[in-house]
């Protein structure tokens, strides 16, 4: 039986050991910085026409973060990544006939991705905020101000649920293709899509990507259904979710 300290170091070896999951991560990183400083930029240089007639303040955290929706896409594949190579190469079965216990195998993959994530999350969303207020000059905001602390950390816990997420949905599906295949229509087609319909947005607003996706608010808007701490409480749940939906299908079928 193995001890759970010794499945992290196990998976820990695991996900430093393939280039391609390290570099999935870099581009998180790498993304939402460019793609939030380019954007930041432009807004700047476009300051009064972007903020003409507009109603509520301007969000200089948002602004930074605008490359957020890129870097997502990068945290999925990872944590898909991350899981999916193990059964796209046969090495599943090493594990767990080293680690019998499936549950324990799934729940230390997860601990070890999630950390790694949030690691990864709390310097990108750091990092990209204080790059994109330095851009904004004297239209940016500081890390004191309201909500905007509140904002950059559920940014970076944003991604590492969505990573968290990725991971147990291709648990549950055993193959990383047929979980991209799922994941990224979802996430960047129907989601989208269904938030647009009148009667279908009222379902898709219980999303994970949107729930999330509140957490990064800074200023609230009329019509939300729920505020920031709901939105992480619901992405939350869903990630929950979707591990414990992983680690029963482990159980039940064969790798």
């Amino acid at each position: 039986m193995a001890s759970f300290p010794a499945v992290l170091q196990s998976e820990w070896t695991k996900i430093r050991s393939v280039r391609s999951t390290i570099w999935t991560l870099a581009l998180t990183f790498l993304i939402t910085l460019v793609v939030g400083g380019l954007l930041s930029l432009v807004t700047k240089l476009n300051f009064e026409e972007f903020t003409e007639g507009s109603s509520t303040p301007f969000d200089a955290t948002g602004t930074a973060f605008s490359g957020i929706l890129l870097g997502e896409l990068a945290i999925i594949v990872f944590g898909v990544l991350a899981v999916g190579n193990e059964y796209s190469s046969g090495m599943i079965r090493v594990s767990l006939a080293a680690v019998p216990q499936r549950a324990t195998l799934l729940l230390g993959k997860a601990a070890v991705l999630g950390a790694l994530a949030l690691a990864v999350s709390l310097a990108t969303a750091f990092i990209t905020f204080f790059t994109g207020q330095a851009i904004l000059g004297s239209h940016s905001t500081t890390i004191g101000s309201d909500n905007v602390l509140r904002a950059v950390i559920g940014a970076a816990l944003y991604l590492t649920m969505l990573c968290l997420f990725a991971a147990g949905v291709t648990a549950m599906l055993h193959n990383q293709t047929l979980a991209l295949g799922v994941l990224v229509p979802f996430f960047f087609l129907l989601s989208p899509i269904l938030s647009a319909v009148p009667y279908a947005k009222n379902v898709a607003r219980y999303f994970p990507d949107y729930a999330g996706s509140r957490m990064l608010t800074v200023y609230e808007q009329s019509g939300q259904p729920y505020g920031p701490w709901a939105g992480f409480f619901i992405c939350l749940a869903w990630t929950v979710a979707a591990i414990a939906g992983g680690i029963l299908v482990l159980k039940k079928r064969d790798a």
